[in-house]
């Protein structure tokens, strides 16, 4: 069975897409359509993250309850300023490339939103 990882990077620009990439990580694990799913978010969507909207935070929670989320990239947090609000939500933070290289090393088919 195919596992997939989920690579948001739509933020303030496409907050439609953002939440449609959650939603659709999220209606995967729950549907058992993959055997693993995974979800990392880099560039835009870290600092939309940090200010999401109740809709779109109720998502993230869900997706941190179920152990979906990796992490976001520690680089970007730093630079966007949001590396603390990012932690205080429960993202973990660590280096994109690393987690990436990880998943995709372990066989996961990168899905991109």
């Amino acid at each position: 069975m195919t596992k997939v990882v989920f690579l948001i990077t739509s933020g303030s620009d496409d907050p439609q897409k953002f939440l449609l990439g959650l939603t659709l990580a999220e209606r995967s694990f729950d549907a058992k359509r993959y055997e693993d799913v995974k979800v990392l978010f880099f560039g835009p969507s870290e600092s939309y993250l940090a200010t999401a909207k109740q809709e779109e935070m109720e998502v993230v929670n869900r997706l941190i309850k179920k152990g979906l989320i990796d992490s976001a990239c520690v680089y970007v947090a730093k630079q966007s300023g949001v590396s603390e609000k990012l932690t205080q939500i429960g993202i973990q933070l660590n280096p994109i490339g690393e987690r990436f290289a990880h998943y995709v090393n372990a066989g996961f088919i990168p899905i991109t939103f």
